[in-house]
């Protein structure tokens, strides 16, 4: 089997007793740590009037973490599309491939990333998901040589080819990731249910592309890798108990130590649980072995590791066993993404 890539999705958080600003430089020392050990891509996600999660301006943090790293892909996962017209997108994200040849990503979503009232608040149309195949299809041409849209370019962003990924938690995804030929990621790290039906679909429905000559997937998972078995348990615990306060608080009210209690202790607690449903936790041995396990349930060619912990110095450390366990090296970090050119 060939060597596995390993990535990273950084969720950007906000921990109990850090600022925005502390968050954003853990973002680019998390970046930068997982460039010395050898990952391939660092992605941020879209997210909005979430006090937990900082990196709702996608584009503005990725060019700030490209700034400061060198060989590391650097990109979204994903942006939210149907918040967006795709010229702004394409302006956006051709910016960063000129700034950064090479480098940048751009996985495309259609969910809103927030809750009602702050869709009414970003001007989102509540039908425009429904319109997601075709704005991937009309950014992906202002990307290209020639555009879809007559006598409309985006500069920068014109001739760029920023490989496009899809992602998703259903079987719509799947479906339009294959029939566009573009690598799939799929968020199995908070919606499991789904991996694997999506996947195989993907696989047999893919139609090779000038972007792609055969399927691509990518699979997320949690992970706490640790020196002992306990710090792992309990640093998973405690992201229990940070989910509780991010999915079930309200902004300006998060919720009291004893509320958390309660919502672990109820459904909403079963829902968590079945959230992280794909996490290897311990030591760095059995993460590995974990980790090879899930490769091949989710039928993946790339794994994108969400790494749980209370605290930066934690996260890194995690980073690091992982590094190791997986005998990754700064060399495995090349520029030349996978997803664009069919290996």
């Amino acid at each position: 089997m060939a060597p596995l890539p390993l990535s990273i999705l950084d969720l950007a958080v906000v921990g109990r007793d850090q600022t925005v600003h502390d968050s954003l430089a853990g973002c680019v020392r998390f970046a930068q740590h997982a460039e010395h050990c050898g990952y391939l891509r660092a992605w941020y996600a879209e997210h909005h009037n979430m006090a937990t999660i900082a990196s709702s301006a996608t584009a503005v943090l990725i060019a700030h973490v490209a700034a400061h790293t060198e060989r590391i892909r650097v990109g979204a996962g994903g942006v939210m599309l149907p918040n967006h017209a795709p010229l702004m997108i394409a302006e956006q994200f051709g910016t960063l491939a000129t700034l950064h040849p090479g480098r940048i990503d751009l996985g495309l979503g259609r969910a809103p990333g927030t809750d009602q009232g702050t869709m009414r608040a970003l001007r989102r149309d509540p039908m425009a998901a429904d319109s997601f195949p075709q704005d991937v299809l009309e950014l992906q041409g202002y990307l290209a040589d020639d555009t879809l849209m007559p006598h409309v370019y985006a500069t920068p962003g014109r001739g760029t080819h920023v490989p496009l990924y899809i992602l998703g938690s259903s079987l719509f995804g799947a479906q339009l990731a294959a029939m566009l030929g573009l690598p799939y990621a799929f968020a199995s790290h908070f919606a499991p249910t789904a991996l694997t039906d999506a996947v195989a679909i993907y696989r047999e429905r893919f139609q090779p592309s000038a972007q792609l000559d055969r399927p691509y997937v990518i699979a997320s998972v949690n992970v706490v890798a640790a020196d002992t078995d306990a710090e792992a348990m309990e640093q998973r615990e405690r992201r229990r108990r940070g989910l509780a306060r991010s999915l079930f608080g309200r902004p300006g009210a998060p919720l009291a130590d004893h509320e958390v209690e309660a919502v672990l202790a109820g459904p909403q607690g079963h829902a968590i649980d079945q959230m992280m449903t794909y996490s290897a936790v311990g030591q760095p041995t059995a993460v590995r072995e974990y980790l090879d396990a899930f490769r091949q349930h989710a039928d993946a060619d790339e794994l994108m590791v969400v790494t749980l912990g209370d605290g930066i110095d934690v996260r890194l450390r995690s980073l690091e066993l992982l590094a190791e366990a997986m005998d990754l090296r700064p060399d495995d970090n090349k520029s030349a993404s996978p997803a664009s050119t069919g290996a």
